[in-house]
């Protein structure tokens, strides 16, 4: 079963892990106010999809690939389960445990990501 998520661009110092995932969507939107990303003016946000073989490694690769310089996180998940990755930190969630989401919304707040962008949520729904 694979995982979907979404990666921006814009959080990657290292931008190489976009050739080792599929891609399946790109769009590109203006960053305003609200998302608290001063030091962009638009984002690239791709759509990925990455086989279940390979998302221990792809979630660590991506942890060392975020901007060290702002706090930023990736996520993908499937039915079952959901990795929640910062910047030399992944969480690996079990979809019904909320203790766990818990624990990965208060580590992105205290890295001071605004608590309406981590709202992440035991929710099964795709």
């Amino acid at each position: 079963m694979s995982y979907r998520g979404t990666i921006i661009e814009e959080s990657l110092e290292n931008k190489d892990i976009l050739k080792e995932v599929l891609i399946s969507k790109t769009r590109v939107e203006k960053v305003v106010d609200k998302h608290r990303t001063p030091w962009i003016k638009q984002w690239t946000l791709y759509t990925v999809e990455i086989s279940e073989d390979h998302a221990d490694s792809i979630a660590e690769k991506i942890s060392k690939a975020l901007d060290r310089e702002h706090a930023w996180y990736v996520d993908f998940k499937n039915k079952t389960h959901h990795y929640i990755i910062f910047h030399d930190k992944v969480f690996f969630i079990d979809r019904r445990k909320k203790e766990q989401y818990d624990e990965a919304k208060c580590y992105g707040i205290s890295l001071g990501i605004p608590e309406y962008q981590v709202d992440f949520s035991p929710d099964i729904k795709e």
